[in-house]
């Protein structure tokens, strides 16, 4: 299960008053708390800073690429902040990045496409297109289908590509978590080499204990073929069910990350 640490977005106030004050040691602390706990690539969002977006993630980068090694999900709508980021991912080397993200909207979909073949980088590719969000599993589905072909033709390797249903919180659609689970479903099924991502934390959107949420929902789409997501590797409660869910499911061979997880202490109550 590939696991994206997503603490490092300035939609979270403690991230936005980090980046605010480009106070480099509490970012990178931050980073490498994410990575010791089981994130593999570190998520970087300055898109509230609107005309600064692609200054303030550039040094996002940088100050980050300083304290970890592990490669970077670059979460930004902005082609102009996205290639200030990849160039700075580019220099000096360095593991290939995660853009986040890629639509079937024409407009978005011509700009970032030569980002993701010009820097070699892995994509998000989410399943809106110009009609807007889907309401239905059929409709994500056909979204993320016509998504998929559009960048297996435009020569993006299919384990480049990590598409997102698009799952919306249960407190204003409480069919919404079944169709994302659907949509999973039957895209990992059509394209197996083609991985299945998700922000968790957009299923329990404006609801109390919103971890409960989210693991429990994560586990339900791991079942379904979720293989990446985007999450908090600080909740210990959400990271203890993601490892015993990868036991269930076959994915942990001879039950080493789960016995070793036991043995550091990770899957004891809290």
């Amino acid at each position: 299960m590939l696991i994206v640490g997503e603490r490092l977005n300035t939609s979270r106030s403690a991230a936005a008053a980090m980046v605010a004050a480009k106070d480099k040691e509490a970012v990178q602390r931050e980073a490498a708390r994410q990575v010791e706990a089981g994130a593999q690539y570190v998520d970087l969002n300055a898109g509230t800073f609107a005309d600064r977006e692609p200054e303030m993630l550039r040094w996002l980068v940088d100050a980050v690429r300083e304290a970890v090694s592990a490669p970077l999900c670059l979460d930004s709508p902005s082609p102009t902040a996205l290639r200030a980021a990849l160039e700075a991912c580019r220099e000096g080397g360095g593991p290939k990045p995660l853009i986040n993200s890629i639509t079937g909207e024409k407009a978005r979909f011509s700009a970032v496409l030569p980002l993701v073949r010009e820097f070699g980088a892995a994509v998000v590719a989410l399943c809106l297109d110009d009609a807007g969000m889907p309401g239905t599993a059929d409709e994500a589905v056909a979204k993320g289908t016509r998504l998929i072909e559009d960048l297996l033709a435009a020569g993006v390797a299919a384990d480049d590509i990590y598409v997102d249903p698009l799952a919306r919180s249960i407190g204003s659609d409480a069919a919404s978590g079944t169709a994302a689970l659907e949509t999973i479903r039957r895209l990992r099924a059509a394209y197996p080499q083609v991985h299945a991502i998700c922000g968790l934390s957009n299923i329990s959107f404006g609801l109390p204990r919103r971890s409960l949420i989210n693991r429990t929902f994560l586990v339900a789409a791991m079942a379904a073929g979720l293989d990446a997501v985007i999450c908090d590797p600080l909740d210990r409660q959400l990271m203890a069910a993601l490892i015993a869910a990868e036991a269930v499911l076959g994915r942990d061979r001879h039950l080493a990350r789960y016995l070793k997880a036991y043995r550091q202490g990770r899957l004891d109550q809290v």
